[in-house]
């Protein structure tokens, strides 16, 4: 089969060509990317120059791509050639525009997370944007993705017919198709649900199938749950649509922490009340809301005594309750040990002993 092969002297005027064309494109590259760079340095936010950073890896394939495409048919090659080079440069095209459309949607996402800081303790609107953009900007590089996939299958002849068959039946193509892919779609579409309703948050402490932990990551098909522990929990993002779990900072992030004593009916309760008081004034976990004991139940041996401390945050809670345990038992040890539990046992004296009757 004759493919065309051009003359060595052709060959030299295209390759020189192609290679003058990628040089031209890699210049006015260069030139836009540097008169924009002494725009940004003159402005006062630092996000330009980050924005230009980010781009110009993409910025720098795609620019030669396409000046290297436009002057493709002035080579003087074979149309077998022209059309196997077009149609790699095609591919390259495809695969530099959709880089660069995934730079940006990344660097955008970055300057919009960067004015909500999830680092304070009041951090509900933070988390709240934190999660919309996260699973928005999931969502969009999936669909850049997909897009530039089925545009470079699309450059396939053959794959094109195949695909104009399909739409010719798509009644019954849909059927199957969605029949199929039930349970992916609902998927999807949990994962857009809980972007939409935030019954989570990035950062929301809860407790899923009995483990204590933090919301680390949302995906749209999976939400990643980091344990006390640095263990990692994965769990399909419909759990969170149809089991009921325990979200702790769904509203706000302050929490009450609660600490049970059990002790002797004889324990001074105001004196440990006091003592409660004092504890948690000094406890700089404490955020000054909530400092409550109360006899909660009387039990055959012991009574108990509830306690209720507020902190700003689950982990504060956390520490804190621990904190005031140790520090009440430690109280109750050296001031008042007999209140601990005892258990009473009363001794009768014996009584007169009776005779036995004689026969």
């Amino acid at each position: 089969m004759d493919f065309g092969w051009p003359t060595w002297r052709e060959y030299v005027l295209s390759s020189a060509l192609v290679l003058g064309a990628a040089a031209a494109g890699f210049a006015v590259f260069a030139l836009a990317s540097a008169s924009i760079g002494r725009l940004t340095r003159r402005t006062a936010t630092p996000w330009d120059e980050k924005i230009l950073a980010r781009l110009a890896p993409a910025g720098r394939a795609l620019f030669p791509l396409l000046a290297v495409r436009i002057c493709l048919p002035a080579a003087r090659l074979s149309p077998h050639i022209q059309n196997v080079f077009g149609h790699l440069l095609n591919l390259l095209c495809i695969a530099a525009f959709a880089s660069l459309l995934v730079s940006s949607i990344r660097v955008m996402c970055e300057i919009l997370l960067s004015r909500y800081d999830l680092e304070r303790s009041d951090n509900l609107s933070a988390r709240k944007v934190h999660t919309q953009i996260r699973v928005l900007e999931k969502a969009l590089l999936s669909i850049v993705s997909g897009a530039a996939l089925a545009f470079m299958l699309m450059t396939f002849p053959g794959i094109r017919q195949i695909g104009i068959s399909l739409l010719a039946s798509a009644g019954i193509a849909g059927i199957i198709l969605g029949l199929a892919a039930q349970k992916t779609i609902g998927t999807l579409l949990a994962g857009l649900q809980i972007a939409v309703t935030q019954p989570i948050r990035l950062d929301d402490v809860v407790i899923v199938e009995g483990e204590w932990g933090r919301i680390e990551e949302i995906n749209l098909t999976y939400v990643v749950v980091r344990i006390w522990d640095l263990r990692r929990l994965v769990v399909p993002i419909q759990h969170f649509i149809d089991k009921p779990f325990q979200n702790w900072t769904r509203a706000s992030s302050e929490l009450l922490g609660s600490v049970f004593l059990y002790l002797d009916y004889s324990a001074p309760v105001e004196l440990i009340r006091r003592e409660l008081e004092s504890i948690t004034k000094a406890a700089p976990l404490w955020d000054g809301k909530t400092c409550n004991l109360q006899v909660t139940e009387c039990k055959e041996q012991t009574v108990e005594l509830r306690i209720l401390v507020s902190a700003a945050s689950a982990s504060d809670a956390w520490d804190l309750r621990c904190h005031v345990r140790e520090r009440l038992l430690e109280y109750v040890r050296k001031n008042h040990p007999e209140s601990f539990p005892r258990f009473r046992t009363t001794l009768l004296a014996p009584g007169p002993v009776e005779a036995a009757p004689s026969h």
